[in-house]
């Protein structure tokens, strides 16, 4: 078998951890620590929280999307796939080495996304976006940790705790919807979804596009 290189590297900025990529033939792998942020070779879940968050605002003619954290370009390239041509993307990407090695060393997995008109990729941290923008986005798709707790670094606890959801509301235009990706199911989050005033549904989706692999979680939360 072939063996796991690491191709890069980088700091968090504002966390001393550190994020590292790795390739094994033509597959790839984030890493932060011991933990597995994304593999190429696992996707479905990923795509899943753009389509189905796509699917959820249709009606509107000219949509405008917010999706935190570039990643591997899953969701950024589902969410294209399904938009027409009047939508906009916004992708808040806070590592400036994962955009660097989205156009190098990914480049193959990204594609043309990087350089679809409707999309912008915004170096920047998608918690000052969210709390900088009202009533801006009919779709916010966060993909930042692992779940809602801030695993790649302490202050994307913003996010996810009441305050931070609320923020999110206000960032979001009536019957906006926030998507949420999680490795697993959290009562207590789905709880403050409701306690900040949206409408929740929580879905189970595979990891991978054959719908087989490990069950992840996405929350749909919609603004009244």
């Amino acid at each position: 078998m072939i063996p796991w290189s690491q191709i890069g590297s980088s700091r968090v900025p504002g966390a001393d951890v550190e994020l590292r990529l790795m390739r094994r033939g033509a597959e790839f792998s984030m890493m932060l620590g011991p933990n597995e942020l994304m593999n190429s070779r696992l996707s479905g879940s990923e795509e899943a929280l753009a389509t189905l968050a796509c699917r959820q605002i249709e009606a509107v003619k000219a949509p405008h999307l917010l999706i935190g954290g570039l990643g591997m370009g899953f969701t950024l390239r589902a969410a294209l796939a399904v938009l027409g041509s009047e939508a906009r993307v916004t992708v808040a990407e806070l590592v400036p080495a994962v955009i660097a090695w989205a156009k190098g060393p990914m480049a193959s997995i990204f594609g043309d996304s990087l350089g679809d008109p409707r999309a912008r990729i915004l170096r920047a941290d998608v918690v000052e976006v969210i709390q900088s923008h009202a009533s801006a986005f009919d779709a916010i798709l966060l993909d930042v940790d692992n779940g809602p707790e801030g695993l790649i670094r302490k202050a994307n606890d913003a996010l996810y705790n009441l305050k931070g959801l609320k923020a999110i509301r206000r960032a979001l235009r009536p019957g906006g919807v926030l998507a949420l990706w999680s490795s697993g199911p959290n009562s207590g989050f789905t709880k403050r979804l409701r306690d900040a005033g949206f409408a929740v549904n929580e879905v189970a989706v595979r990891a991978t596009a054959k719908r087989s692999g490990a069950r992840h979680v996405i929350w749909f939360a919609t603004n009244p």
